[in-house]
């Protein structure tokens, strides 16, 4: 068996890693404003806003999970059990991420549910300053993570949750408006929930990304079957088999394929060539590649 990979990624190389100061700033904005707003919500009674308060709080939660996971991605493990190093905790920020916004999603419907119908009275002076300033607090921290999102998982989980708050402050902001100008407390209500639905869509979604890692399902933008063809093309290559294909973290996928060889071929011309078409082509910069001859059937004995 030959074993072929590209150099293992140096701490902070991770794609988490390269975002660690933005999520350090945006929880220190989120979390001055998150006060600020609560105080506010409760003083005035706004469901509206104590909920997108709320949804704060997750933020701080999830950021600080988030910016966590990334110092701990890049220490070296040394118990020497973690053989793929700590990287993977960033997918588990990520879970954290979506478990707030579920818990977040149901206090507010339920908060919501139980109120509607009841005659609120609310000021909507100190509702509309608080949700305008909220919005712009969370459109800071929004350009801040939209990079960063299409890199890494944990950042994205970060990045969902302070787009459901902008959301959220939309809402407060339409809702104060719409109270001024109507007198219809139970405004507050409606958008309350809706905030809360919409939160839970965006944890469902994010969810799905999360479990497909920890699954260990091939990466989305990847197909086994095209890989398994084009290493089947490759010259001296008789057969494929036992290709396995993974994410390890954001930006790390990792591939293992046994190659079996035509009689008399040289293996490292042929390892080279795998090498490079899963680099180049797929981006899986880490791979295990085991090459045998025609008559070798040790694999076959493996039942699973």
């Amino acid at each position: 068996m030959t074993h072929s990979h590209a150099p293992a990624p140096a701490p902070g190389a991770h794609a988490g890693a390269r975002h660690r100061r933005r999520l350090l700033v945006a929880v220190v904005l989120i979390g001055i404003f998150f006060v600020v707003e609560l105080v506010t919500g409760l003083l005035i009674g706004s469901l509206a806003l104590i909920s997108d308060a709320g949804h704060m709080a997750a933020d701080v939660v999830t950021l600080s999970a988030a910016l966590a996971a990334t110092v701990l991605a890049a220490r070296p493990d040394r118990s020497g059990r973690r053989t793929f190093g700590n990287y993977r905790i960033e997918v588990f920020a990520a879970l954290l991420a979506v478990l707030i916004m579920l818990g977040v999603a149901t206090a507010v419907l339920i908060g919501g549910i139980r109120r509607f119908g009841q005659d609120v009275h609310i000021d909507t002076g100190p509702m509309l300053l608080v949700g305008v300033l909220g919005l712009v607090v969370n459109l800071i921290v929004l350009a801040m993570l939209h990079g960063g999102a299409a890199e890494s998982l944990n950042v994205k989980g970060a990045y969902l949750e302070v787009m459901a708050d902008t959301i959220g402050s939309v809402g407060v902001v339409a809702a104060a408006l719409l109270i001024s100008w109507t007198g219809h407390g139970v405004i507050d209500t409606v958008v309350a929930l809706a905030v809360g639905a919409f939160i839970a869509v965006r944890a469902v979604w994010l969810g799905r990304e999360v479990l497909s890692v920890l699954g260990q399902a091939a990466p989305a933008d990847i197909h086994p079957a095209e890989v398994h063809a084009q290493l089947s093309a490759l010259p001296g290559v008789a057969d494929v088999h036992d290709l396995h294909l993974w994410t390890l973290t954001s930006g790390m996928e990792v591939a293992t394929v046994h190659l079996m060889l035509f009689d008399g071929v040289d293996p490292h011309p042929v390892l080279d060539a795998a090498q490079e078409l899963l680099r180049e082509q797929h981006g899986i910069a880490h791979a295990t590649i085991q090459t045998e001859p025609t008559d070798h059937h040790g694999c076959l004995e493996i039942g699973w």
